[in-house]
């Protein structure tokens, strides 16, 4: 039931919400790169119902709690903030969503498990080399042209919409 809510159900209705939903409002008022950095922020927020978990069923000190929401939301915005673009480049949900379900079911890199590994320099470059395709490869494969024409409201062109000029 867990793998259902995690890699289907919050993925396909968060995407719907923050992506499908908020970025067409945000786009033509705000512009693009604006609604790239707003829209993952009401998505980090989103994500604070795990500290009442946490606090509820006393699962670590006041201060831990805090410190991994501040880790929680400041990954889930970078994170938020990727998928908004890509919506927003590629005109379509699906990328998101499975872009979304996939980082739910790899979750965050162990990074720490990797410093104390004995093939510790093996890992930490393949850590960097991916980081380093992800860059090289970000803009050629959202290019637009592969997925035909954005929707109309969430393109990359800065103009405001008349109807956010009130």
């Amino acid at each position: 039931m867990r793998w259902l809510r995690n890699q289907v159900v919050a993925p396909l209705t968060e995407e719907l919400v923050f992506r499908a939903c908020m970025l067409p409002m945000l786009v033509p008022c705000a512009g693009p790169s604006t609604a790239i950095i707003t829209c993952p922020l009401f998505f980090g927020v989103a994500h604070f119902h795990h500290i009442v978990e946490l606090l509820r069923f006393r699962q670590g000190t006041v201060s831990g709690i805090f410190l991994s929401a501040v880790f929680q939301f400041s990954y889930t915005a970078v994170f938020g903030a990727y998928t908004a673009f890509i919506f927003i480049r590629t005109g379509h949900l699906m990328g998101p969503v499975l872009c979304h379900s996939f980082c739910n079911y790899l979750g965050f890199p162990a990074v720490s498990t990797a410093l104390e590994h004995p093939h510790r320099l093996a890992i930490l470059c393949c850590y960097l080399l991916g980081v380093i395709l992800f860059l090289l490869f970000l803009f050629p494969l959202t290019d637009p042209s592969y997925y035909g024409l954005p929707t109309p409201v969430c393109t990359l062109s800065s103009s405001p919409s008349s109807l956010c000029l009130s």
